[in-house]
């Protein structure tokens, strides 16, 4: 119910009919991997789960944020990835990084036909997940030895919530995030392990200019738009700027969790 509201409040400031082919297109640049070694503390918690016996299943991979790390101390990453722009992404990046144990699967979860691996990982994934019981028991089946899932406490797009009511003229509803994802689990019968990673601040934006344009997306309006006057009349009360970047007023920095459970195989 949440996803679906938050979808149809999405396509109520959107217009129907303009939503696009692939809607990560707009972001999928900001997904792309950072060069190894990285300093990303999720993507070094998930590296101690992994030995180089081990095969991994990185479903919702993007850009290969985790999958590129993964396959370098791994024997096989199945990388399944519905959105072309994040394929073409990790496709180059694994052609740079001359990963040839890298299979990518260019499927939504629901719809992919894989084999089980010994690590079934999903990282910031699951909020935009309507049907979430048989998409989680799909990750239990799969999974030989563990299944490890990401998410924040807040969604990703959180940092654009506190615009919405200057553009939009009412709240951004929620997406389900990780107190929802526990609840469901223990109704399945699922008692997972729960460890809090370190907050991350956020990255903010290079310039007043590049925060209109990165956010444009983010609040569902048009270049042009009487929505994005208002975006632009709010940035220049909420913006701030800190160490040369500038950041929405009043953030709480994004707070990571590991869930992870071990499966039966």
């Amino acid at each position: 119910r949440m996803v679906e509201e938050e979808h149809a409040q999405s396509e109520r400031a959107l217009g129907r009919g303009q939503a696009p082919a692939d809607s990560w297109e707009p972001f999928a640049e900001r997904f792309r991997p950072e060069p190894w070694p990285t300093d990303d503390p999720v993507v070094q918690r998930l590296l101690q789960e992994v030995q180089p016996h081990h095969t991994v299943l990185d479903v919702g991979a993007g850009g290969g944020r985790v999958a590129l790390p993964l396959s370098l101390q791994c024997q096989r990453v199945v990388a399944v990835e519905p959105s072309a722009s994040m394929c073409s992404i990790l496709e180059e990046e694994a052609r740079r990084a001359q990963r040839d144990n890298i299979v990518l699967v260019p499927s939504t979860w629901e719809e992919a036909v894989v084999e089980a691996a010994d690590m079934v990982m999903c990282v910031q994934v699951l909020y935009t997940v309507r049907d979430i019981v048989p998409f989680v028991r799909k990750l239990d089946g799969h999974a030989r030895e563990k299944v490890l899932v990401v998410l924040y406490e807040n969604p990703p797009q959180f940092q654009a919530h506190s615009l919405w009511p200057a553009v939009h003229g009412e709240e951004r509803l929620r997406l389900p995030c990780l107190r929802e994802l526990v609840q469901v689990l223990w109704e399945m019968d699922i008692y997972p392990n729960l460890e809090m990673l370190p907050p991350q601040e956020h990255r903010g934006f290079e310039s007043r200019e590049r925060a209109l344009q990165q956010l444009r997306p983010r609040l569902l309006v048009a270049p042009g738009s009487d929505g994005e006057r208002r975006l632009e009349e709010a940035l220049t009360v909420m913006l701030e700027e800190v160490d040369g970047r500038f950041r929405i007023r009043g953030l709480s920095p994004y707070r990571p969790a590991l869930v992870w459970w071990r499966t039966g195989g």
